[in-house]
């Protein structure tokens, strides 16, 4: 009897040292478990951009024109750059994105289509690019463009 009741209290008392472990590990600092963490570890996965030519200008065009314009940039970072969005600042332009990443050191094109119909005079457009870049993300495109109105006939 006298070593069940000895075998009982060893038990115990080991099941006791066990959960004071186990307690002392749930309290550990949380800096000990996000110094583990793969997700806090893993650099962040943005690169730089570099605009060769982030405004332009167009000239003078007739109205009911269609013009072409290209933007080019450089990834200038050690990550691949993705253009994830672009939109425009209108209906009368259009954007296009490149759909693959541009790798470190390549060069890459936005490219924009302006339809000048209904647009007479004096035009100034944006475009707003959102990539895998440091800061925010966004960039700002501009052109501007005279439209001279078609004569009627």
């Amino acid at each position: 009897m006298k070593s069940f009741l000895y075998l009982t209290l060893a038990i115990g008392v080991l099941a006791a040292a066990c959960e004071s472990a186990a307690t002392e590990q749930k309290v550990t600092p949380a800096t000990t478990v996000t110094a583990t963490s793969t997700e806090a570890a893993a650099p962040a996965d943005v690169t730089t951009l570099q605009w060769i030519d982030s405004v332009k200008d167009v000239g003078t065009i007739t109205e009911g024109q269609v013009v072409d314009i290209s933007y080019r940039f450089k990834n200038t970072g050690t990550k691949p750059l993705v253009i994830k969005n672009v939109n425009v600042s209108c209906g009368c332009t259009v954007a296009e994105k490149p759909e693959q990443p541009v790798a470190p050191g390549a060069e890459g094109i936005i490219k924009a289509s302006f339809n000048s119909a209904g647009k007479p005079g004096p035009n100034s457009k944006s475009i707003f690019v959102i990539a895998n870049t440091e800061g925010s993300g966004e960039h700002k495109l501009q052109f501007t463009v005279e439209v001279k109105a078609k004569k009627a006939e």
